[in-house]
């Protein structure tokens, strides 16, 4: 399953409805590393779709987000559990550092 994007408006209701642990990819079309990134999180989000969703927000648009988890770098990748953020990474990273960070969090 590919990652679906978030925005400010459904946010709140994704993260504290989901049954399982959820990746956020905070990104903007202007950031190179984040357009680096952005095949690493597909494939991640389609291999760990047993396991977790995966979501990207950009963070131009929805910048109340970005405020609201002190994003100030991008990319920035957030792991939420229960609703509450349990990991965070940022920067561009290998998949199997993302993947090992991802699955310690679960």
């Amino acid at each position: 399953m590919a990652a679906q994007e978030i925005t400010c408006d459904d946010f709140d209701s994704i993260i504290k409805g989901a049954k399982r642990p959820v990746l956020v990819d905070f990104w903007a079309t202007w950031c190179g590393p984040c357009r680096a990134l952005s095949p690493i999180i597909e494939q991640i989000a389609d291999e760990m779709s047993d396991s977790i969703d995966v979501y990207k927000c950009n963070v131009e648009e929805n910048q109340d987000l970005a405020i609201r988890f002190k994003v100030v770098s991008i990319p920035t990748l957030m792991v939420f559990k229960n609703g509450e953020v349990v990991n965070t990474m940022v920067g561009a990273a290998p998949k199997g550092k993302i993947v090992r960070e991802i699955e310690a969090a679960l």
